[in-house]
């Protein structure tokens, strides 16, 4: 399985970068992201993943986030994309994991 690195910025200002860089791995037949070392997160990249998850989902193809930190996964959490990254959340991880101010 290829690992990708999603890198430490996920800024709207790297989400076309980032389009560019998983479009090289559309094929792949198993895939991980490393979103360990993400510290910042934009919406707009946040679109360019579940996109990317979901063609390579009609493809047959899996995805996986090997490694995920609190940004992402606080970022998922607030814009209701966990389930579409992967990512399982209960009501108690929620509840440790709020974000008061995500700007």
């Amino acid at each position: 399985m290829n690992t990708v690195s999603l890198g430490e910025d996920l800024g709207i200002e790297a989400s076309a970068e980032l389009k560019e860089r998983l479009a090289a791995h559309l094929d792949a037949p198993a895939l991980a992201l490393d979103g360990g070392a993400v510290r910042r997160v934009h919406t707009a990249a946040m679109q360019v993943l579940c996109a990317f998850f979901r063609s390579r989902g009609e493809q047959g193809r899996a995805t996986e986030l090997a490694a995920c930190s609190d940004a992402l996964r606080d970022a998922a959490r607030l814009l209701g994309l966990s389930a579409q990254l992967g990512l399982a959340t209960t009501d108690q991880q929620d509840m440790k994991n709020t974000v008061e101010n995500a700007a």
